[in-house]
């Protein structure tokens, strides 16, 4: 968050106390699997969304016939709601080949829609299934002042007898970053950040990490200063954006009955081991995403340290309309549930991604070869076929854990401890117990095929059962969910789910 946006969302006159959560995290760093995840509440092997390229199935026919017609607002027009959509919305949106701008994805009343990927100016929309072009005029065209003026006139035209639910998906700070003329001058003497891992050798790490020049040449530090800056002088509108917003609700009367999210679809780095500009990687600044939240029984000026995940947006926008998630097919879970908030929160979560590389020779870096992409500046490639990935994330109250693996030739693994190493600066999986490596696999292995519960082996509804032999149940419970922890008193037990059968352990047995 820059600029005004967190001062509006924090504003001394509490006109938008929010809630952040500081362990926020996309469960894929790239803009289109994220955006399906985001709009399903699934993992990408579930959605099949694995990029941005139309054989990656972004904006595909099996994407619109499968996962699509089972997104989060289907449900909510089931309940009534007036729904608005405006802006980006996949990469391969508009496709000729999958519907043109007349495919309008099922469950939207108002929609206008970008297609392709981000621009700010000389882009068509599909405005409810029909083209509108636009030029180069800031006053008609400027695409993130567009979004926020025809969200206020759906505001002033809606039903009041109806609930309604806008998403606003600006291009900024998306490239090419292009800013508002008022916003151009800005931030002049902001460079990016120079700590953690900025300029660092990858060492023991992917070769995609290992084939940047270090320490990076002038040129690619001042390429990623220069975009730096553009990114914040672009976020300047989106943060007038949640300002009129704000203020129409509560001209509205309708701010306090109204929850706010805030929040992107992936991290991004600048100069994180010497990778100039990007997302894609498996790294906290590129997983790691931020969300604010504002709304009817969320205390002001509160934070949650439980880890939420992109996955749980959908699921938590229909448990806010009252759909029965029970219902619904998702891998996340509602992060407004009181069990949340008492402090029931998953221990561990999956990152995957599927890499992209062009089948030629990149002609801006020739001497690495195929299978590559994304090679700038100065051919630093970003990323590569192999460059794909599955990740266990393991955040808890004891450990803060990430264990990766490629499917690549050297099948590569890297693991870090985010406790004594935060900037993930040493692998460190040469010097773990391989008895912890083999659990970690198996963790990952459950993980890269759940589906729905199977996804949240910890939300196990608690039961009150008879006398069982307790050897037998734990055996049962352990294949279907992982482990459990039993607690047994006056004959009857309790139980709650934990990661894995090589952590389970039986605490306050009594007889």
């Amino acid at each position: 968050l820059v600029c005004k946006t967190a001062q509006t969302l924090s504003s001394s006159t509490g006109i938008m106390n929010e809630e952040p959560f500081l362990s926020s995290f996309t469960v894929t760093p790239l803009c289109c699997p994220s955006r399906s995840s985001i709009l399903t509440g699934r993992y990408p092997h579930n959605h099949e969304v694995r990029n941005n390229s139309l054989t990656g199935n972004c904006s595909s026919a099996l994407w619109q016939k499968g996962p699509e017609a089972e997104a989060f607002p289907i449900y909510l027009s089931k309940q009534k709601y007036q729904t608005f959509f405006a802006g980006k919305y996949l990469n391969q949106y508009g496709k000729k080949e999958v519907g043109d701008v007349a495919h309008v994805p099922p469950g939207w009343d108002q929609w206008h829609a970008l297609v392709g990927n981000s621009q700010y100016y000389n882009y068509t929309l599909s405005v409810n299934g029909k083209a509108e072009k636009h030029g180069d005029s800031y006053e008609k065209d400027y695409l993130t002042d567009l979004i926020v003026n025809r969200s206020l006139r759906f505001l002033d035209d809606r039903s009041p007898q109806h609930p309604f639910f806008l998403m606003l998906s600006p291009p900024a700070p998306h490239s090419p970053w292009m800013a508002a003329p008022q916003y151009q001058k800005m931030f002049s003497d902001v460079q990016a950040p120079r700590d953690g891992s900025f300029n660092k050798l990858g060492k023991d790490k992917h070769w995609l990490l290992r084939q940047p020049v270090n320490p990076m040449p002038n040129s690619s530090i001042n390429f990623l200063d220069d975009a730096y800056r553009k990114r914040w002088q672009t976020l300047l509108s989106v943060d007038d954006m949640v300002e009129m917003l704000v203020k129409k609700l509560d001209s509205m009367k309708e701010l306090d009955n109204t929850y706010i999210f805030y929040t992107s679809d992936n991290g991004y780095h600048t100069g994180q081991f010497s990778l100039p500009i990007d997302k894609r990687q498996l790294y906290e600044f590129d997983i790691r995403i931020p969300l604010m939240v504002r709304g009817p029984g969320i205390k002001p000026n509160q934070t949650l340290q439980a880890p939420v995940l992109n996955i749980d947006l959908a699921p938590t926008i229909l448990d806010i309309s009252g759909v029965n998630l029970s219902t619904v097919n998702v891998d996340g879970q509602s992060f407004l549930a009181p069990s949340l908030r008492n402090g029931t929160a998953r221990p561990f979560f999956l990152v995957e991604y599927t890499g992209e590389g062009h089948p030629t020779t990149d002609p801006a870096c020739p001497k690495l070869g195929p299978g590559l992409s994304q090679c700038f500046p100065d051919c630093v490639c970003e990323d590569a076929y192999n460059n794909t990935y599955a990740c266990v994330r393991t955040l808890d109250s004891k450990n803060n854990l990430q264990y990766c693996e490629f499917a690549d030739s050297e099948s590569f693994v890297e693991v870090y401890n985010l406790t004594s190493d935060p900037h993930q600066l040493e692998n460190i999986v040469k010097k773990v117990d391989p008895t912890i490596l083999q659990a970690m696999n198996q963790r990952l292995i459950k993980l890269q095929s759940c589906v729905g519960d199977s996804c949240r082996p910890w939300c196990c509804v608690e039961r009150i059962l008879g006398k069982f032999d307790l050897l037998m149940i734990f055996r049962c419970f352990c294949s279907k969910y992982g482990a459990i922890v039993v607690n047994v008193i006056n004959d009857s037990f309790n139980r709650v789910c934990v990661p894995d059968c090589f952590s389970a352990r039986f605490n306050n047995v009594t007889q």
